[in-house]
């Protein structure tokens, strides 16, 4: 992209003739919604040359030429629709969210290098990671190595050009620290919608014995033994509906069995919701959804409900669309 009248276009056109010319060639724009956003939604007069530049370009290229358009996004709903036609990029694929055993692979690709103490257990770390990707999980490695180092700094000297091998010999990342880095850090997915990763357990509520055991039949247990349910046919609840005066500890019972299940958790106002035009407010609950299902096991806990159940009398209202949507 330049600033400069012409530029951009002209960028684009050599990039596309330099592929034709090396034939076969594969020409890979990345961010794709950076250059090219929906029209109706942009202000900026280059964008919308460049999506109809780039539209004719793709058009245009030869069949013989052999040369492949590829492009990467993590805002698909973004990009212009006319982009998106048959002939263009008409074949998407989601990447979507690695599994346990992809993040198992992941994890062992990061750590081949590194010395790891006997007591690390990667499947359990690939077990608890869920709506980690790729690039989360180098980090955690990377986090879980320097804490390791930190651990070691009372021995390590700094001033040294060298550090003594038998120093060396004894730096070995524990389980420990890759809990550590697991506190410290929170999956790139979910971390434009989590303020924090909760750390309440049963242990921190106080009293609500009989709710407590209520949660653990209607959350906990279906999730840690899946298979049990699904030799019996029982089809677990994907809601339940916690109700009482404010300041009984709703929220913090939702975080306890958050934490207790090991499970992700996105906790969302709904009142946020009635602040935003309905079209607005649609799209946020399809992205809160959306993430929900794509990093199970996941609670997702809609905090003051009765905010949009008072405003429903008013038909034609933004609470009613959003209900209705919800």
């Amino acid at each position: 992209m330049s600033k400069l009248d012409g530029e951009s276009e002209s960028n684009l056109r050599k990039a596309f003739e330099e592929a034709e010319k090396n034939s076969p060639a594969i020409v890979f724009i990345d961010e794709l919604d950076a250059i090219a956003p929906k029209r109706e939604k942009t202000h900026g007069e280059i964008e919308r040359r460049i999506v109809s530049q780039l539209s004719t370009f793709m058009d245009g290229l030869k069949q013989r030429s052999h040369a492949i358009i590829m492009a990467a996004t993590n805002r698909l709903d973004s990009i212009d629709r006319a982009l998106r036609r048959f002939g263009r990029f008409d074949r998407e694929v989601d990447i979507g969210i690695p599994d346990a055993v992809g993040r198992l692979e992941i994890l062992r690709i990061h750590t081949k290098n590194m010395k790891l103490a006997d007591d690390v257990d990667l499947v359990q770390i690939g077990n608890e990671t869920h709506g980690y990707v790729g690039a989360d999980l180098k980090s955690l490695c990377s986090e879980a190595a320097l804490q390791q180092i930190r651990e070691k700094m009372d021995v390590i000297d700094l001033e040294e050009d060298t550090i003594d091998a038998e120093v060396v010999d004894s730096l070995a990342v524990t389980q420990d620290n890759f809990r550590f880095a697991l506190n410290q850090l929170t999956s790139t997915f979910l971390r434009d919608i989590v303020d924090e990763i909760p750390t309440t357990t049963w242990k921190d509520i106080g009293g609500l014995e009989d709710v407590k055991r209520q949660l653990q039949a209607l959350v906990q247990y279906p999730v840690e033994h899946p298979q049990k349910y699904l030799k019996f046919g029982i089809i677990p609840l994907h809601g339940v509906l916690l109700f009482g005066p404010p300041g009984c500890g709703k929220t913090l019972l939702a975080e306890a069995v958050a934490n207790e299940c090991q499970v992700n958790f996105i906790s969302y106002e709904i009142s946020e919701l009635l602040t935003m035009p309905y079209e607005e407010s649609r799209v946020n609950i399809d992205n809160i959804f959306y993430k929900a299902c794509q990093t199970a096991p996941c609670i997702l806990f809609f905090d003051e409900l009765d905010a949009i159940v008072k405003s429903r009398g008013d038909s034609g209202t933004t609470a009613e669309c959003v209900i209705n949507h919800l």
